[in-house]
């Protein structure tokens, strides 16, 4: 299988065009072999450097091991695995033979992945030796389960006492040569389990074609990302931001890696930036106000080479974003992207920032907004947003209602509720079940917060809806105050004359009640109906 995918960025608009036989590991990774790419550096993790021969190797033997522990084509896998080499590895390497690797998040419980193991019915479990100990407990009763594989320096110990293979081995003893799986564009390639920010999380099935398609109209065709570009994404490989920035992206274009297996905090982030001076710099919003917050998060102290910022997630408060370009001299852009959808597909551009907004359409793209009749909203009015792509999940595994509720012909529903302004830019009002109906008027929780946060004592913010005496609905906020800050009347009081100052008198926070954190999602999404509840 060597026939490759037709790339027209200068074409209206612009078009991808996928073969019909096609095999993605074949794009993302023989290709630069054949490209002269075999001796440049495709990662770096904490396991030090690993060039694009060194991974089509990798990706060779994982896929060898895999059909030497019985998977076949079309089978499931489950992947609970850190950011290392290992992940592109065993992803591609299932990828390539026809398997289908189930990404899943690497903070669940083990409640989570008994259902996610049970709902994919995967065949084989490769999991890290940090993360096994939420496994063990369940793997006696797992009733589709034959092989347990562990990666990981720690990887030994634990195979040997739970009676278990090891990634390093298997991988030692299979041959460095693979067939392509006779796969097509249209084949189920990988799954990945949605958030779970509004309740049990649904596996999407995503096609071959759907990594090249992102990787194409937004990687290349938005951000502009180059051969010679080195990133960091904050977002880990499981969820469907991360994988495109730390892996699809640079993998696809021949660009560099860098991988963290660690929890992104402020500290350890810069620590990254630092020593390996990305051009490009992936977080999400909670990250970043973190970061501002934090004194020694200044330029000296990261990259001196980062030329662009990315946010998505949950939808960047504009305070945020002109702050980190006063410190940093570097637009974020923010987007909007899905599980479903793979990756962002409503952004700002390099050459045309709109703080405040989401942007607008990626080209490839269509999108529309729509009222409770599914009949077009009107400029500057509140309506749902509904998308058109190359890279939509083709169903939720098991699940007819919930795919049949989202995926409506050619279009997605994406839960988000939107306004476009005169100049066609799309600004975020939140998710459909967080928004609120004040006085007959919808408010938006993600305007509320926004001005909420701009309040210097406020780190983070969540606003929800909640019943007074009279059993109308009015603003809820809970805050996380930055540290030194302590909650009192008096701050209430000024927290609620400042928002009254910034937005219309009915839009203001009843309630304040001051947390220490606020549940959210292990991608970073804060959980509104938790505290709904």
């Amino acid at each position: 299988m060597s026939a490759y995918t037709k790339i027209d960025l200068s074409a209206t608009p612009p078009t991808v065009d996928v073969p019909r036989d096609y095999n993605a590991a074949v794009d993302f990774i023989d290709r630069h072999l054949e490209q002269g790419r075999s001796d440049k550096v495709a990662i770096l993790d904490e396991t030090g450097s690993h060039t694009y021969g060194d991974l089509a190797n990798r990706v060779n033997r994982s896929g060898n091991a895999l059909l030497g522990l019985g998977a076949v084509m079309e089978q499931r896998i489950m992947m609970c695995v850190l950011d290392t080499i290992d992940f592109p590895a065993v992803f591609f390497g299932a990828m390539k033979a026809g398997i289908v690797p189930v990404a899943t998040n690497t903070l669940l419980t083990t409640d989570d992945y008994n259902y996610m193991l049970t709902d994919s019915r995967a065949k084989v479990l490769v999991v890290s030796d940090l993360l096994y100990e939420k496994f063990q407990p369940l793997l006696a009763d797992a009733t589709f389960l034959d092989h347990v594989v562990i990666a990981g320096q720690g990887a030994a110990d634990i195979a040997k006492k739970g009676g278990h293979l090891v990634l390093d081995d298997l991988l030692a003893a299979a041959s460095d040569d693979l067939d392509v799986a006779p796969t097509v564009a249209d084949d189920a390639g990988f799954w990945l389990y949605s958030s779970g920010s509004t309740g049990a999380p649904k596996g999407a099935v995503h096609l071959q074609s759907d990594l090249v398609n992102s990787a194409v109209l937004y990687g290349e065709g938005v951000l502009g990302i180059k051969e010679d570009d080195i990133v960091f994404s904050a977002a880990k490989l499981f969820f469907a931001y991360g994988l495109g920035n730390g892996m699809s992206f640079p993998l696809h274009i021949g660009a560099t890696a860098v991988l963290m297996s660690g929890r992104p905090t402020p500290e350890s982030v810069m620590a990254q930036l630092k020593e390996h001076n990305p051009t490009i710099y992936y977080g999400v919003p909670t990250l970043y106000g973190a970061m501002l917050a934090d004194e020694n998060c200044k330029p000296e102290n990261g990259s001196n080479a980062m030329r662009a910022c990315v946010s998505a997630g949950e939808a960047l408060p504009e305070d945020i974003a002109r702050r980190w370009k006063e410190r940093f001299g570097v637009d974020i852009l923010d987007g909007l992207g899905s599980t479903e959808m793979l990756h962002i597909f409503l952004s700002n551009a390099p050459d045309d920032v709109r703080y405040g907004t989401s942007g607008k359409a990626v080209p490839g793209y269509d999108l529309k907004l729509v009222d409770e009749d599914d009949q077009p909203v009107g400029e500057g009015e509140i309506g749902e947003l509904l998308v058109r792509g190359p890279t939509t999940a083709s169903v939720y595994f098991n699940n007819r209602a919930k795919s049949t509720a989202t995926f409506q012909g050619a279009w997605t529903r994406t839960g988000d509720k939107y306004t476009q302004d005169s100049d066609g830019y799309f600004v975020y009002s939140g998710r459909s079940d967080d928004m609120l109906k004040v006085g007959g008027i919808w408010v938006s929780p993600f305007e509320v917060e926004s001005a909420v946060l701009a309040h210097e004592a406020v780190l983070e913010v969540a606003v929800v809806g909640k019943a007074d005496d009279k059993d109308l609905i009015k603003p809820q906020a809970h805050i996380v105050l930055v540290e030194g800050q302590q909650g009192s009347d008096e701050l209430v009081e000024e927290l609620k004359a400042f928002v009254k100052d910034r937005l219309a008198l009915y839009k203001y926070p009843r309630w304040i009640e001051f947390v220490d954190e606020l549940p959210k999602t292990a991608t970073g999404k804060i959980q509104r109906f938790k505290l709904r509840a």
